[in-house]
């Protein structure tokens, strides 16, 4: 798909042009762009679930290499207390002035993905980044929180993602 223009139709009726090329950007940056850094798949359930939402397909952090969006939702589960190292790695070589960026995690308890957020937040700001808001909700990790996310997380994802879609 290297060097072809893909388009689709997001229910809002928004247009994203999406193009990938070595070594080339494309003059039409995508619209919206969903980035999700996960290894127990909670988070990708949130991120499918925001992608979803907003009619396009989440995409792994470390296998996009630039996030061109006008509206960039950045997702991570917790690792030790900070977001995945594929993030950190993203957000630390990237340049986000001028972009506007929603956050999203998942953790084994809320206060652990209030600082996962927070983290974030502040990696963005300081890359020049406007972030919009944030989400996150807690994700099972070995016997603690089976089940999460539940649909009730999910669908309040689904709504973070239209407050985010309207803010912009």
């Amino acid at each position: 798909m290297t060097g072809e223009p893909h388009n689709s139709i997001k229910p809002q009726g928004i247009t994203t042009i999406i193009f990938k090329a070595d070594n080339h950007r494309s003059e039409n940056m995508t619209e919206v762009s969903v980035l999700v850094d996960s290894r127990g798949g909670n988070t990708r359930k949130v991120a499918d679930a925001i992608a979803g939402e907003v009619g396009i397909t989440a995409m792994d952090v470390a296998a996009m290499p630039r996030g061109d969006a006008q509206l960039l939702f950045l997702g991570s589960g917790t690792y030790g207390g900070k977001p995945g190292e594929a993030m950190l790695k993203f957000i630390g070589s990237g340049t986000f002035t001028g972009r506007r960026v929603a956050l999203f995690g998942t953790a084994a308890s809320l206060a652990g993905g209030q600082k996962l957020n927070s983290v974030m937040a502040d990696m963005v700001q300081q890359k020049g980044g406007t972030v919009m808001g944030s989400y996150h909700c807690k994700g099972k990790f070995l016997f603690v929180n089976r089940g999460h996310p539940t649909t009730e997380d999910l669908d309040n994802a689904k709504k973070f993602a239209r407050e985010m879609l309207n803010k912009s």
